[in-house]
C-alpha cells in the first residue's frame, strides 16, 4: 500500500505550520515547496514544519527542503523542523541542515523558537 501524500497548513498572525504526510520524494516535496514558497511569498517567514507523519525522506525531499531554507533567508526568516525521527534527525545534522534551520521535539517548542 502507497502512503498517502498530504500537506496540512496552519496558519497564525506570526507564522504557519506546515505538517507533511507521506514519503517526503519528488511528489510530495513539489507540493511542500509550492505551499511554502507561496506562504512566503505573501509574507509569512516564520515556519515551522512537522515531520511527525513522514517516514522517508529522500534527497529530492533534502533538496527541496535546503529550498525552502534558502527561500526564508533570503527574506530573514526563521525555519523550524519537529516531529523528526532519529534518523532524520542524524541525517539533518549530518548535512548541516541544523546549522541554518532548528530542529525540535514538538510543534510546540518548534513554534515558541521561531
Amino acid at each position: 500500500m502507497l502512503d498517502k501524500l498530504d500537506i496540512q497548513i496552519r496558519e497564525a498572525k506570526e507564522h504557519a505550520v506546515i505538517e507533511t504526510t507521506g514519503y517526503l520524494n519528488d511528489a510530495l516535496g513539489e507540493q511542500l515547496a509550492e505551499k511554502a514558497q507561496a506562504l512566503i511569498q505573501d509574507g509569512c517567514t516564520q515556519l515551522v514544519i512537522n515531520l511527525e507523519k513522514t517516514t522517508l525522506i529522500n534527497s529530492i525531499g533534502i533538496s527541496i527542503l535546503i529550498e525552502i531554507i534558502e527561500a526564508l533567508t533570503e527574506r530573514e526568516g526563521t525555519l523550524n523542523f519537529c516531529g523528526l525521527s532519529a534518523t532524520q534527525e542524524r541525517t539533518f545534522r549530518m548535512m548541516a541542515i541544523a546549522k541554518y534551520a532548528g530542529i525540535f521535539p514538538d510543534e510546540e517548542s518548534a513554534i515558541a523558537n521561531l
